[in-house]
């Protein structure tokens, strides 16, 4: 048992505070110092800003917050694409669980095991943790039925090891979809906050306040939407790549309980 366990092998992935700390250096560094470079900003005394970053860096304090978020989501995506491709293997998935299946079909287990060694990955692991058992328990002396049962419980406990692979991150991806939306508004907030202090001054407005309340409050929201967007899509996306990969799995170890049926069958 402890040496089909072994052919489950474990990825540790990306730690995500690691990629978070990285992409809050660099979204910091960009905001305030190449967005507020006095590059950015004509010389007078009013200092308006002369392009985009200029502008960009009235958006205030929020906005670095919420381009590391939107850099996590970015970083993550691309740990988790390649993460997945990983867990499929080196073959196309479908095309890998139909030949295995006919492995199976023709009871041609040593071929299946063939395949599954070339193909590599999380699935072919946790079936070659399953025919391992196939293996083992064929020469029991006990009924096809616990021998199908004893089988689907293995590819579980082996699913069950490679799950926290499989979705690494991704719950890092799913707050930020709502972190994201919410730091937005927070910056909105802040905004406009900052606009109706300047209309409540005496006498005549300060437009140059206003004018940056109204763009805090504008670029806040612009970025936190985005951001809480790509996030949804990043989420959506892997979490059906990973459905895809678990579905195989069932798919194929169904396959090998039905090859005890078909014994009882013939029997």
């Amino acid at each position: 048992m402890e040496t089909k366990k072994q052919k489950v092998k474990k990825s540790n992935g990306v730690s995500a505070v690691w990629v978070v700390l990285a992409c809050a250096v660099v979204a910091f560094v960009f905001f305030f110092g190449y967005c507020g470079h006095s590059s950015h900003f004509d010389t007078t005394a009013s200092h308006h800003p002369i392009d985009f970053f200029g502008t960009y860096y009235q958006g205030g304090f929020v906005v670095p917050i919420i381009i590391t978020l939107l850099l996590t989501v970015i970083v993550l995506s691309v740990e988790r694409a390649i993460a997945l491709s990983k867990a499929k293997g080196k073959k196309k998935l479908l095309g890998f669980v139909e030949a295995v299946n006919g492995k199976l079909n023709n009871e041609d287990l040593s071929g299946a095991r063939k395949l599954c060694d070339e193909q590599g990955g999380s699935v072919a692991n946790i079936l070659t943790s399953a025919l391992l058992r196939y293996e083992d328990i064929d020469r029991k002396e006990i009924t096809n039925d616990e021998k199908e049962a004893m089988v689907r419980k293995e590819i579980e406990d082996a699913t069950t090891l490679e799950m926290p692979t499989l979705e690494q991150n991704m719950s890092i991806i799913a707050t930020i979809s709502t972190l994201g939306t919410l730091m937005g508004l927070f910056g909105t907030v802040l905004g406009m906050i900052r606009s109706f202090g300047a209309m409540g001054q005496e006498g005549a407005p300060d437009s140059t306040q206003l004018a940056v309340g109204i763009s805090e409050a504008l670029y806040n929201t612009a970025t936190g939407i985005g951001t809480g967007a790509a996030a949804i899509i990043s989420y959506g996306y892997f979490s059906g790549k990973i459905q895809d990969i678990t579905n195989a799995v069932d798919e194929i170890g169904f396959t090998i309980g039905q090859t005890f049926t078909k014994r009882s069958l013939k029997k």
